[in-house]
């Protein structure tokens, strides 16, 4: 990947990375629909930025970069850092079923498993064989299985057609279901009573449970509250948090077949954690370097939970040393 840029071009693009140009109203406008089994699915691609002006030659041919996104936020989560990256790389980001713009049906069977099918399903729509990925929270066991998906592909030898991953980068998540310190609300949407706790949450208590992840000099704005509330309650959503929380279980059943995809990823894998985060921060950053052989951690000792809003320039940073650490093995 010859085009990557260097450590200082990057540091001088992403200098002044906030505020971003992407309102949430710009990125619905934006983003496009794609019918899956008869719901409506919201996804962005950066080729389609721009839907007054052709596609120029030159987008066909960047490397593509799925961003898949976190509970209980969606794909506009990448909004600050969409810019930068969009010079470089075919973004793809999908509101996966149950969250943001896309469909949140009552009666769905919401899984990893049928989120990871649903992400399969939109690249081969576009089409696309192969991907760099950049995933956080939920959307790195999201990822988790689609690694797990690749090494079996690779390892039968079949015909089986599915997307190539080409390197992974992890933000703040559950990945070892022994270091996730689940949140009070979460255990109780978790629980027997979670969907009298989904019935219970209006815009006050769910900013204040999405404002105590970040760190305490990084707080969202009030602006970015709303625009996050508007996201989770769109289509009744919030009524499907316990739902879709069942994700902390299924980590347990799968937590082999999920630590194995990334002990034994087949493409370069980085993670980069906000330290402070009280769900997955410094524990789960010693965890993972203990399961993790040449485990590849860039550490944020200044954010939480949500690194790629509260400190986008150091998410940025990161990702593209990874790129370039990659370009720099290949050539030699």
């Amino acid at each position: 990947m010859s085009g990557i840029k260097s450590t200082n071009d990057v540091a001088n693009q992403t200098s002044l990375i906030k505020p971003s140009t992407w309102s949430l109203a710009n990125w619905q406008k934006c983003g496009r629909y794609y019918d899956y089994q008869g719901q409506q699915i919201f996804y962005r691609d950066s080729n389609c930025d721009k839907h007054d002006q052709p596609m120029p030659a030159s987008s066909a041919e960047k490397p593509v970069l799925l961003l898949i996104h976190g509970f209980p936020t969606a794909s506009w989560d990448w909004h600050y850092i969409w810019p930068t990256l969009a010079q470089d790389y075919r973004l793809i980001a999908v509101d996966m079923m149950g969250f943001g713009f896309s469909a949140k049906p009552e009666r769905y069977s919401y899984s990893i498993m049928t989120q990871a099918d649903l992400i399969e399903s939109v690249l081969c729509e576009l089409p696309i064989n192969q991907c760099h990925i950049l995933a956080h929270d939920y959307g790195d066991t999201v990822c988790q299985e689609l690694i797990a998906r690749c090494q079996e592909r690779l390892t039968a030898e079949t015909s089986e057609q599915g997307v190539v991953i080409q390197s992974v980068c992890l933000l703040n998540g559950g990945l070892f279901p022994e270091t996730h310190r689940a949140r009070l609300i979460q255990k109780l949407l978790n629980s027997p009573i979670g969907f009298l706790i989904a019935k219970m949450t209006n815009k006050a208590r769910f900013q204040k449970s999405l404002s105590a992840v970040f760190a305490p000099d990084k707080q969202p704005t009030r602006e970015e509250l709303e625009q996050f509330w508007q996201l989770a309650s769109h289509n009744n959503g919030v009524a499907r948090f316990h739902q879709l929380i069942g994700y902390i279980n299924e980590r347990k059943v799968y937590r082999s077949r999920w630590l194995h995809a990334l002990q034994k990823c087949p493409a370069p894998l980085r993670l980069i954690n906000g330290l402070l985060d009280p769900i997955s921060g410094q524990h789960m950053v010693e965890r993972y370097k203990q399961l993790i052989n040449n485990a590849d951690v860039v550490a944020l000792p200044d954010a939480s939970h949500y690194p790629q809003v509260e400190v986008p320039e150091q998410v940025v940073n990161g990702f593209y040393q990874f790129q370039q650490n990659i370009a720099n093995a290949t050539d030699n």
